[in-house]
């Protein structure tokens, strides 16, 4: 793009974002009425789409604080695609940053799982994990790595327990009302058979998946586990994790 051109295209993304140009022609444009209008469709768009894609922060704090914080998103973070189905990323961390969030501090980890859903939901089918096969490499010794499903997404929270309170708001029949312990929760979502599933997670099940993420081996990955939870079972989660369909293949 020539250097005329990107000037434009920055007057325009100003006069979109800010209402006000200093370029002349983006000027003329923005004084007639029916840019006010498209301005105001895009930012109605981003304001929809976050609006469903965070259905469990709306339900907490309601429709008309979540509009208002998802127009102060979309100030600042327009869409990358020209599709919104996927629009929202990095909602979570702009919601550590608004001011009112204070009083509710397990919001941002209610909405990283709202975006876990999203990302679950919208990943690449991938074949699900030949456990027979996994066993006798296992049962052989063999010290494999596994994948993790395209479908699987895991979070963490350390102090609050947004997994009882994301699972118990997520659809508009379930409980609002809750007082759970408070200490850190984690939740693994998987998608086996077309639909998100969820499921509590702890904190070493969710490093042990970082752990195979990243390329570790089982052995490797049970070590960083462990370090974050020395009491865990490691037949018993990997079971679990196994039996959630968590992963895809090993090698």
């Amino acid at each position: 793009m020539n250097a005329p051109a990107t000037r434009y295209y920055d007057a325009f993304l100003q006069a979109i974002l800010e209402g006000h140009s200093n370029d002349d022609a983006v000027a003329a444009l923005l004084a007639q009425p029916a840019f006010a209008v498209y301005r105001n469709t895009i930012f109605k768009g981003c304001v929809d789409a976050l609006v469903a894609n965070y259905p469990t922060v709306r339900r907490l704090v309601g429709s008309a604080w979540m509009e208002s914080a998802a127009l102060q998103f979309a100030r600042h973070h327009l869409p990358r695609q020209a599709s919104l189905i996927a629009y929202g990323e990095g909602f979570s961390e702009f919601l550590c940053t608004v001011e009112a969030v204070r009083e509710l501090p397990y919001l941002p980890g209610v909405a990283a799982l709202d975006r876990c859903w999203t990302e679950s939901h919208l990943a690449a089918d991938q074949p699900m994990l030949a456990v027979a096969a996994l066993h006798i490499a296992l049962e052989a010794g063999q010290d494999v790595t596994l994948v993790p499903h395209a479908s699987s997404r895991w979070h963490h929270d350390m102090q609050h327990p947004v997994y009882t309170i994301w699972s118990a708001n997520r659809s508009e029949d379930g409980q609002a009302e809750l007082a759970p312990e408070w200490r850190g929760e984690g939740a693994l979502l998987t998608r086996p058979h077309a639909q998100v599933q969820w499921q509590p997670l702890s904190l070493g099940a969710c490093r042990f998946l970082d752990a195979c993420r990243d390329g570790f081996s089982i052995a490797r990955a049970a070590g960083q586990a462990l370090e974050h939870e020395p009491d865990l079972d490691i037949a018993t989660m990997l079971g679990q994790l196994i039996q959630a369909d968590a992963f895809t293949s090993f090698y």
